[in-house]
């Protein structure tokens, strides 16, 4: 039997329409990059590919990185979403990139 929750309820569990899907990736720079040309990649990364299409990420590494992207707001990150990151991801010269498949990032 189904159960019936509020909005507020709903939006407080991250269920329904309030719902976020997102995907992980990572990458490696090739050995021997420097400092600077990490920080420098990965600020075209967040300006050219996450901030222009209304995703976020939330990442680490030095370099190999691995991280997070969901959609800034509540929403649902897509296949397309995913290929654009990994199609920039690969236009720059970066190995090993892996992106998982789509989850619920509050629940899965």
């Amino acid at each position: 039997m189904a159960t019936q929750r509020s909005r507020r309820l709903r939006k407080k569990m991250h269920i329904d329409e309030f719902q976020e899907v997102g995907f992980s990736v990572a990458w490696r720079f090739p050995d021997g990059t420097s400092e600077q040309q990490i920080d420098s990649v990965v600020d075209q990364f967040i300006e050219q590919v996450i901030d222009p299409n209304g995703l976020a990420f939330d990442g680490s590494g030095y370099l190999a990185w691995e991280g997070l992207i969901c959609l800034q707001e509540i929403g649902k990150c897509t296949p397309e979403h995913q290929a654009l990151v990994r199609n920039w991801l690969e236009a720059h010269q970066l190995t090993d990139i892996r992106t998982s498949d789509l989850f619920d990032i509050w629940w899965d």
